[in-house]
């Protein structure tokens, strides 16, 4: 069965412990949070402080998606407040070996994560190293944006490639797309405005079992 893990990027920030409570209780497996730099991706989000405190809100594991130009100068930081998963952007990312060494050693689950115009090949020499890839169905940046069908043949290509690794899909998931993504080999769907822009988090996170 996937994991389910509900983006906080939707959630109403003047309510973050109670929405990070209401994810747990509904049956969230995972708290998705990204982190935005203002340069790799247009907009700000939060940084190590703000998820320092939402670490002490759950035991559910965290999976922090870096969309920043400099990955690196968050790695120690994050693996020092306890997060579970890391992503960052093979994009920007020219020391990809050394930037997931940092986070094994520190016993951080490490992913690369791909825009949805990079292909999975381009990932190949270092797909050994990874515990997880993060792929993008939508332009990061912004939330609520509409499902890319492309990340369907990227998924099968990086099966193909990598029976055993965690796949994680982020973007426009809802329980229309879900099953396939899963049929695919998706291991972990993110899923932001279809849970949190509801009334019932607990039904929508249901909604893309399968």
């Amino acid at each position: 069965m996937a994991k389910i893990a509900p983006s906080l990027l939707s959630a109403d920030f003047t309510k973050l412990a109670e929405e990070v409570r209401k994810l747990e209780k509904a049956g969230a497996d995972i708290i998705h949070l990204d982190v935005m730099d203002g340069h790799f991706v247009p907009n700000l989000t939060f940084g190590p402080p703000i998820i320092k405190q939402i670490r002490q809100l759950t035991s559910l594991p965290l999976d922090v998606h870096l969309m920043v130009n400099n990955p690196e100068n968050y790695l120690v930081k994050l693996a020092e407040i306890g997060v579970e998963y890391v992503s960052f952007h093979q994009e920007v990312a020219p020391h990809i070996h050394r930037q997931l060494y940092v986070l094994k050693e520190a016993g951080v689950k490490a992913g690369i994560a791909l825009n949805p115009a990079t292909p999975v090949e381009t990932i190949f020499p270092i797909l050994e190293d990874l515990d997880f890839v993060l792929l993008m169905s939508v332009n990061p940046g912004f939330g609520g944006q509409s499902f890319l069908p492309l990340v369907y043949r990227k998924i099968e290509k990086l099966r193909k490639m990598n029976t055993e690794i965690e796949i994680e899909v982020d973007g426009g998931v809802n329980n229309e797309n879900a099953p396939k993504l899963i049929g695919k080999g998706c291991n972990i769907l993110v899923s932001g405005s279809y849970i949190l822009g509801n009334l019932d988090y607990k039904i929508q996170i249901e909604s893309l079992r399968i």
